[in-house]
């Protein structure tokens, strides 16, 4: 039995674009809803010049309190350049 983490898509996408300027994001939710699970894309220019493990202890930083309630959180960060690059492959 699965219990509900009450952290949503949404309000991780609010968290995301108020607390690193994120213009876009994905956010899919891997446990059929319950929250336990989520799969994050991030492009955001905070991203500029900063390596991947730099990416992602600001991303871990900035949504501490939603990790910390739920099971498993995956993340792929990308700056505007690296997202329209990527686009085009």
């Amino acid at each position: 039995m699965s219990t509900n983490s009450g952290v949503t898509a949404d309000a991780l996408k609010a968290v995301i674009i108020e607390k690193l300027g994120a213009q876009h994001i994905e956010v899919e939710d891997l446990s059929a809803g319950c929250g336990q699970m989520f799969e994050v894309v991030i492009v955001s220019p905070v991203f500029e010049g900063k390596r991947l493990l730099a990416r992602h202890k600001l991303v871990n930083e900035a949504l501490k309190e939603e990790i910390s309630k739920v099971h498993a959180f995956t993340q792929k960060s990308y700056t505007p350049e690296e997202w329209e690059k990527k686009k085009t492959e």
